[in-house]
């Protein structure tokens, strides 16, 4: 069952944590998300947003549901699911899956074998899903990208920091699922 709108109309904390065990699913790869990020448009110097409305974070000031993609390093593409408020410029960054299906593909785009190095960094999950610039505002409640409820028990989560940053480095919004062998805890929520 792919997910409408009701679900990702939430804030964007809230939001982050409940993508933990969903599927990401484009065309025949599809991954269950075990890692992600939130950036909040208010106290947070990492978010893109957080300074103002530009050219290249347009997107995240769409409506929650929609994709914001970019560019880092001038090489990797990520991307963030739009959230929070339509207007304030919210997003939950989608930081690695474990591969279910259409691995094989996942595996030719990211020219490896490695099933625990294919999609277990924000740049690599978008390489392996086929996610580039092109997918920028696109709507996860239709196309061919969209999040699919799991089956199963809710995870247990964990916290941390986020990765890689210099500005609001300190901020706790790093969520994954405990145990899982794509990341690691640092400590139960």
């Amino acid at each position: 069952m792919f997910l409408g709108e009701e679900f990702f109309n939430r804030p964007t904390v809230e939001l982050a944590k409940a993508l933990l065990g969903k599927r990401l699913v484009r065309g025949e790869t599809v991954g269950r998300i075990v890692e992600t990020e939130a950036y909040l448009f208010t106290g947070d110097p990492a978010c893109h947003a957080s300074r103002g409305r530009t050219a290249r974070n347009e997107a995240m000031f769409g409506p929650p549901g929609s994709l914001y993609v970019y560019l880092i390093y001038g090489m990797h593409y990520c991307a963030n699911i739009v959230s929070g408020k339509e207007g304030e410029g919210e997003a939950v960054l989608l930081r690695a899956v474990e591969p279910l299906d259409g691995i094989e593909l996942m595996q030719e785009r990211r020219g490896t074998k490695n099933l625990l190095n294919l999609c277990s960094g924000p740049g690599k999950l978008a390489q392996a899903f086929g996610l580039t610039k092109g997918h920028n505002g696109a709507s996860l409640l239709s196309g061919d990208i969209r999040i699919c409820a799991e089956e199963t028990e809710r995870p247990e989560i964990c916290a941390s920091r986020r990765i890689g940053l210099s500005l609001g480095a300190e901020l706790e919004l790093r969520f994954f699922i405990k145990d899982n062998k794509f990341v690691s805890c640092s400590r139960k929520l």
